[in-house]
């Protein structure tokens, strides 16, 4: 087995398997975090087929469990013997494994049924198992015990061996919003800016939203900003890293003012500017004003929705 993980010009092919409960299903989840294709259960057989088309743009992580169609050692060593063969390239097997004690509690806590033995203990199929997986450990070339892992151990331990890039493997979203919509889904952290000063009125700038220049020049002036901005900046550098080292794929932040115009939406650039020149890689989505670009919130419609 390999003691380190090794640099390839073409995309990586990853083999991932392993007796059931030890984790694959969390190895193929971090994979796809880091930015492989994953496809889970796929039949060896159909494995040459599925790669025979086009050369592949991006890493690909196969899942395969013991209870996958005509899954056995010797089919699998055949199907990475054909992949070599046929595309040119070297899979990479990942072998997840635990202890059978380990495997045992596991089920025990959650008390499902074992699916190399439904009808049977969960001893019965962690043996059966066991016989099955032996040969393929030797064929491995990445072999994880998650014995004692957590699965954020496990997460870093996949990062270790398969990440695709170098540098921060955290996703920021950005959001700006409107409290009289309700918050967006999906948000980690909210932040309110209803204590700014309002650009809304200002009749000059009332039109204007706050990826304008003037707008944030306002916004700016109030004398809380800058304080407020350069907390926001510091939690970020504090939290960010942490919430990496954590195996957090995504982080989503989201800033709230009255009408999702103004105030929110220059916080919003301003972070994401500031986060993306630390190297974060960062998108923007500014909800409400995508519903106006979308013309779901023109005056018009709101005239009309008034019966006005």
């Amino acid at each position: 087995m390999s003691n380190s993980p090794t640099p390839n010009a073409a995309p990586r092919l990853v083999l991932v398997t392993g007796p059931s409960g030890a984790g694959r299903s969390t190895a193929i989840n971090a994979l796809e975090d880091i930015g492989y294709e994953t496809i889970e259960n796929l039949p060896l057989s159909l494995m040459p087929r599925l790669l025979s088309g086009p050369p592949l743009d991006r890493p690909l992580a196969l899942g395969v469990s013991a209870q996958s169609r005509d899954f056995s050692a010797n089919a699998l060593v055949e199907a990475i013997d054909a992949l070599q063969d046929q595309v040119g390239m070297s899979p990479e097997v990942l072998v997840v494994d635990a202890r059978a004690d380990i495997l045992l509690r596991r089920y025990s806590e959650t008390r499902r049924r074992h699916p190399a033995a439904p009808g049977e203990t969960p001893e019965v199929g962690i043996e059966r198992e066991a016989d099955l997986f032996d040969p393929i450990k030797t064929r491995a070339d990445v072999l994880i015990d998650t014995s004692e892992m957590s699965p954020h151990d496990l997460k870093s331990e996949i990062d270790r061996w398969f990440a695709v890039e170098a540098g921060p493997k955290l996703a920021v979203t950005l959001h700006s919003f409107s409290y009289k919509r309700g918050l967006p889904r999906g948000i980690d952290m909210v932040f309110d800016c209803r204590f700014l000063r309002n650009p809304y009125w200002e009749p000059a700038l009332r039109g204007l939203d706050g990826t304008s220049t003037q707008v944030q020049t306002y916004v700016s002036d109030d004398p809380r900003y800058g304080a407020f901005f350069e907390q926001l900046r510091g939690l970020a550098e504090l939290l960010l890293p942490a919430y990496r080292e954590e195996g957090k794929a995504h982080l989503s932040i989201a800033f709230g003012c009255t009408g999702g115009q103004h105030r929110s939406v220059t916080i919003t650039e301003h972070i994401a500017q500031a986060l993306a020149e630390t190297g974060w890689q960062v998108s923007i989505r500014h909800r409400e004003l995508e519903r106006q670009r979308a013309g779901q919130d023109t005056p018009v419609k709101a005239a009309l929705a008034q019966g006005k």
